[in-house]
């Protein structure tokens, strides 16, 4: 039984992976100011706990930045975030109904700060994200870098996760009963 369990993890951590790659590429491709590339993160945080999601985060990053963004391979640490925060948020039941807008908040915030600290003093500001564009209309407001890099972290952050939340909480919803259960008796 144990075996199947494993067998059913790493494959949906490699979906989850796949899933991620999918939404950043369509993301990068339409230059859209948000960044759907933790949607299999979160995904994975809510079947199968922080662990998973990390490891699907991180490796859905390196993939992206060895193909097609390499930007990708520096916010690595913001899936670490995103997926330990989210499960973390999850578990507590904060990821459902109206408690979901505070705790998409709750986990948005430090991973915030961890990927304006990166865009901002890695990469002046600028980013493959069409977040990019909104960091450059700030600044000819006279808005200080890295104030309008944070500025435009959160409030890109937070529709990025809220959507994708939504997303996953649909997903989850049409698993069947069964399935979850037995992934949540596994972790």
């Amino acid at each position: 039984m144990n075996k199947t369990v494993n067998v059913k993890n790493i494959t949906l951590v490699g979906m989850g992976i796949a899933i991620n790659i999918v939404g950043a590429f369509i993301a990068l491709g339409l230059r859209l100011p948000i960044y759907l590339d933790s949607v299999g993160t979160i995904f994975i945080a809510c079947v199968l706990g922080p662990k998973y999601a990390v490891a699907t985060g991180v490796l859905g990053s390196l993939v992206s930045g060895m193909t097609f963004d390499v930007y990708s391979l520096y916010f690595a640490p913001v899936q670490i975030s995103t997926g330990l925060l989210a499960g973390i948020m999850y578990n507590k039941g904060f990821l459902k109904g109206a408690k979901t807008p505070l705790g998409v908040f709750l986990f948005t915030l430090p991973t915030s700060l961890i990927s304006a600290m990166i865009a901002a003093f890695l990469f002046g500001g600028v980013t493959s994200s069409g977040s990019s564009y909104i960091v450059q209309v700030l600044s000819h407001f006279n808005v200080p870098m890295v104030v309008s890099v944070f500025i435009t972290q959160v409030i890109t952050d937070y529709a990025d996760k809220f959507v994708a939340v939504i997303l996953v909480g649909l997903a989850v919803k049409a698993l069947p009963k069964s399935f979850t259960k037995e992934l949540a008796n596994n972790r």
